[in-house]
């Protein structure tokens, strides 16, 4: 396995695939990256040479990816609930941040419904 950033690339997919196994990395900014290393898209990672590897990891060095990045997120989500905004108030309370309804849906950062028992009359 080719190891690029901290992360192990699959061997059988295509370069441009395996990069997006990197934190921060999506299929476009792998399409600039083998582009500015200049190699081919096509070619799968277990074909690729040192000297193209090597070429590749210096331009993914170049952006700030993997632990760099997560910590950044991190850092700006604390500063979010310590000042008290509203965005902050939704990741403390674990709901969803950026605008979307609660009453129905939002399962999957609310979790499981928790059934709340009627009042007798």
């Amino acid at each position: 396995m080719a190891r690029i950033a901290g992360v192990d690339i699959p061997r059988e997919k295509r370069i441009v695939i395996s990069l997006t196994y990197i934190f921060g990395i999506g299929r476009n900014l792998s399409q600039d990256i083998l582009a500015e290393a200049k190699v081919d898209e096509n070619t799968r990672t277990r074909d690729l040479s040192d000297d193209e590897l090597k070429r590749i990891r210096e331009a993914v060095s170049a952006r700030k990816t993997e632990g760099d990045l997560r910590r950044e997120v991190s850092l700006n989500i604390k500063r979010l609930q310590e000042i008290g905004s509203y965005r902050g108030m939704r990741h403390r309370r674990k709901l969803p941040v950026r605008g979307q309804k609660t009453r129905n849906n939002a399962r999957t950062r609310k979790g499981p419904k928790k059934t709340v028992a009627k009042k007798k009359k």
